[in-house]
């Protein structure tokens, strides 16, 4: 009976090294002016896009190898969903977030974009960020980021780790939000800022779990707190989901979310939001840093799934 135990140990371990080859030798990157992307026989699974003419950095297409995008860059609602993206909302009462004809109120710069991408189809990402109105001389604020990309497992899931370190500029910083309608002065429409996906409009079955019970803001649109949280559905035939993990260290943990799940667009969002329920002040030269883990994978995970995960994340250096 061992001797039947260890060989059928022998043979997983040999089909699943066989998997990890074939896949190995469908994947490739592909480098573009202010583009990387990682293919899987000729397909995007991912790409990171940073180029200087863009008013944003962003991730799309996000996709499981092989599969569809399970991103939306720029819908025709709302044009500043950058798919899978990082933005403030306002800071000092200058909005970065819309942007009326193109141009928003304040510009995010980015420079010293790095990239490292390995044999073994992981990659790191750093660069510096700059916040500043359009009509200002100074950055209000700057950011040192880094996204570490792992390598896709052989059933297709992979991770961006998102680390993030905010300075404040020579003077004191306010990051808001439009409020939620669970505030006095709220909108139906607000308490988002921040790491972001706008996810495909060919999802079905949409989803919106967490690791704790969500609470309701409006009709299709939810604020809660929660360690971690994914958008997941329907594409290509089969379940998917992106989650989203707040790290125990962050400002706020566990963080609130903001989701919209609203068919008539569709409409498909998933939001990391600390400020929902208050603004956050960062003196002048004073540091904050934020971490998390964006998770791209086939199935939907329920809540024992998001806080396995979770703990694994909470222990990453």
């Amino acid at each position: 009976m061992k001797l039947r135990s260890n060989l059928q140990l022998v043979m997983l371990a040999a089909l699943l090294g066989a998997t990890v080859h074939a896949q190995s030798r469908s994947l490739q990157w592909q480098r573009g002016p202010g583009t990387v992307a990682l293919l899987h026989g000729g397909k995007s699974v991912w790409q990171f896009n940073y180029a200087s003419t863009l008013s944003k950095t962003y991730f799309h297409p996000v996709a499981l190898p092989g599969g569809s995008d399970l991103t939306w860059l720029s819908p025709g609602d709302h044009p500043h969903h950058f798919a899978l993206f990082f933005s403030w909302k306002y800071l000092n009462k200058v909005n970065y977030w819309e942007e009326p004809a193109g141009v928003p109120e304040g510009k995010t710069r980015w420079t010293n974009v790095r990239i490292k991408t390995r044999r073994d189809y992981s990659a790191r990402i750093t660069l510096d960020v700059q916040y500043r109105p359009n009509d200002g001389i100074a950055d209000v604020l700057t950011e040192k980021r880094t996204i570490g990309v792992s390598r896709p497992t052989p059933d297709g899931a992979y991770f961006m780790d998102w680390d993030m370190e905010f300075t404040a500029g020579n003077e004191d910083v306010v990051l808001d939000r439009t409020p939620p309608d669970t505030l006095p002065d709220g909108n139906a429409r607000g308490g988002y800022a921040g790491l972001s996906v706008r996810l495909a409009r060919e999802l079905t079955n949409p989803m919106v779990t967490a690791t704790a019970p969500l609470g309701t803001l409006a009709k299709e649109r939810y604020g809660f707190a929660a360690a971690a949280a994914e958008f997941s559905g329907i594409i290509d035939g089969a379940e998917a989901g992106i989650a989203f993990f707040d790290h125990p260290s962050n400002l706020r943990h566990p963080t609130r979310w903001y989701g919209i799940i609203d068919g008539s667009v569709p409409f498909w969002y998933l939001n990391a939001s600390l400020l929902q329920l208050e603004s956050y002040k960062l003196r002048a030269n004073q540091t904050f840093r934020l971490r998390y883990r964006v998770f791209v994978h086939p199935g939907r995970w329920d809540s024992s799934r998001l806080l396995e995960e979770h703990s694994l994340f909470a222990r990453a250096k």
